[in-house]
């Protein structure tokens, strides 16, 4: 007998409802009692040919706060009202079922609107409240007070992603302060809740009058139309329209594997959603996506972003770290293997904080994790972190190694390289207000930083940028946040002569923050070699290619384009600069 059901526990003081059962339809929702703080969703008895169960809170208007999904290998979810924004009244549960049939159950209780007092959980970390003193939480209803637009509908659009803004799509540890540095001057910020990175309340106030310049979109990702509002046009993809691509996102990783594939974790896209499809597996040989996400058991990571995927070539296993979702930062590991393409997550001994916007780099099988945004304890604002830590998978043990030199002031967004197998070189990042273009380095033998002095036209102070090798000698970073708007230049450093070089091509000229970047032998039997530095090594006369994948403008634009171009092709055009 199918004994498979769904079952939502609303409040603490309401028993376990029965929403779905089984022979029949597979989709209902119903509204969430006045007074309840928490919803907790999950299934019971045998899920069969079932896939997954689709969930989204949404508010009085119908639009998400904020989504989840249930699968076989994650069976309960959990929101709490402190975690979300928007959580303030008319909150309705609305779940969909994936494979199988299921009826809807009857519901005697008629809809009810969410109203709720004041409530500040008892916890280590700043609740919402607190934060809002500081100015952090200020900045997400921002669009709410600024002045009337011409145009009602896109003020009513501006309101509501403002009430649906989430810490991540703003500056992680921005706005600390009042005094900001001239460069943190936005335009358009009329559109707040549209934007990945955000300025503090007066920033926001003097620049709300300005006007929001439309950016070309390349790849899957349509253009915008200037004459609409951008928040109804940038929609996220649902599961019920089956996607061949990956939805526009930011904050994502992407790893590669072997020579033909590669892995897409994570992410969040248009109206600051984290993404229904958080995982793809990209195949180099035709350039073809496949949905991934059912296709390993295990525990899957929860949806995140600012988090770090590392591959380790030696044991086949992507090692995800950290990041963040609303209200919630993580510090723990998860292994996919990819093998025998199953999800572990670890139970590591030793201490390392919940960090977002790290850097992570595999060296000799272990994790170097670096900087990155951590949650403090009221009264104080989150913080940015100049410690390294690092994890020792064979102990599933976090220890902090003793380092000595100059090292690199606290900050986040910033890029590190493992370059030779012998030093991570560290480059920019943010700690507000201010933005980074300095560059450190880490000796793994002696363990030990210093400052690089380098030679010519070095990039400007950026966090969010992407970084890459591109040989032995060489690293590409591109893109990036400077505090004002995202960029779209490219620069190659050469580690023997510690020198910059500008370089231009017409497939990197679109402004981006957020994105992917990696290389990878596209064709030919090539092994795929030190991955810790991202550098394949060739044979049989594989051809080596740059891929660069998603991110956003800082203008409401999420891309989920790919592009390939020839790595051959940059380190040319720095020969003959």
């Amino acid at each position: 007998m199918d004994d498979f059901g769904v079952y939502a526990v609303l409040g603490l003081n309401h028993p376990p409802q029965r929403l779905l059962c089984p022979n029949g339809s597979g989709r209902t929702s119903l509204a969430v009692p006045a007074g309840a703080r928490q919803v907790v969703l999950f299934t019971h008895g045998p899920w069969g040919e079932r896939i997954c169960v689709n969930a989204d809170l949404n508010d009085a208007e119908g639009m998400p706060i904020t989504i989840g999904k249930l699968t076989p290998y994650n069976k309960c979810l959990s929101w709490e009202q402190w975690e979300e924004e928007s959580w303030t009244d008319g909150v309705t549960l609305s779940i969909t079922l994936e494979g199988g049939n299921l009826v809807k159950a009857d519901f005697s209780d008629p809809k009810v609107t969410l109203a709720m007092k004041e409530y500040t959980p008892e916890c280590t970390t700043a609740p919402p409240a607190a934060r809002e003193v500081k100015g952090k939480r200020k900045r997400g209803r921002q669009a709410e007070v600024e002045e009337e637009d011409d145009n009602e509908e896109v003020e009513l659009e501006d309101k509501r992603a403002a009430r649906r803004g989430e810490e991540e799509n703003v500056c992680p540890n921005g706005c600390l302060e009042k005094k900001a540095t001239p460069v943190r001057k936005v335009r358009g910020h009329g559109r707040a809740g549209q934007r990945l990175f955000e300025e503090d309340t007066a920033k926001t106030k003097a620049a709300a009058n300005g006007t929001v310049e439309e950016k070309g979109i390349v790849g899957k990702t349509p253009p915008h139309s200037a004459g609409k509002p951008r928040g109804r046009l940038a929609k996220t993809p649902t599961q019920n329209t089956p996607l061949v691509s990956p939805s526009g996102r930011w904050g994502q990783t992407m790893c590669p594997i072997d020579v033909q594939t590669a892995i897409l974790i994570g992410g969040q896209g248009a109206r600051m959603q984290f993404c229904k499809d958080p995982m793809w597996k990209l195949c180099t040989e035709d350039v073809s996506w496949v949905a991934a996400e059912t296709l390993a058991a295990g525990p899957t990571p929860e949806g995140r972003i600012g988090h770090t995927a590392v591959y380790d070539p030696d044991s086949g296993r992507i090692f995800v770290f950290g990041g963040s979702k609303n209200r919630k930062w993580f510090n723990d590991v998860h292994i996919l293997d990819t093998h025998s393409w199953k999800w572990t997550m670890v139970e590591a001994q030793g201490k390392v904080p919940p960090l977002a916007y790290h850097s992570c780099s595999m060296f000799r099988g272990e994790l170097f994790v670096l900087g990155g945004v951590f949650p403090l304890p009221h009264p104080q604002p989150d913080g940015c972190s100049d410690s390294l830590y690092i994890f020792d998978p064979h102990l599933s043990i976090w220890y902090q190694p003793i380092v000595t030199g100059d090292k690199p002031s606290p900050r986040s967004g910033h890029s590190a390289c493992v370059m030779q197998e012998r030093k991570i070189y560290v480059f920019g990042g943010w700690d507000t207000p201010v933005c980074y273009n300095d560059m450190y380095t880490l000796d793994l033998g002696l363990m030990e930083f210093s400052a690089v002095q380098t030679t010519g036209k070095a990039p400007s102070p950026r966090s969010w940028h992407g970084c890459v090798a591109l040989s032995d000698t060489k690293f590409l970073v591109h893109g990036g946040y400077n505090g004002h708007i995202a960029l779209n230049d490219t620069f190659i450093f050469d580690i023997d002569t510690n020198g910059w070089t500008e370089v231009t091509h017409p497939q990197l000229s679109v402004p981006r923050a957020g994105h992917s970047i990696i290389s990878m032998a596209m064709s030919g039997d090539g092994r795929w070699g030190s991955q810790s530095s991202g550098v394949e090594e060739e044979e049989g006369g594989a051809s080596r290619s740059l891929l660069v994948f998603g991110g956003g403008d800082n203008e409401g634009h999420f891309y989920s384009d790919l592009t390939v171009l020839s790595i051959e092709e940059l380190l040319g055009a720095v020969e003959h600069s």
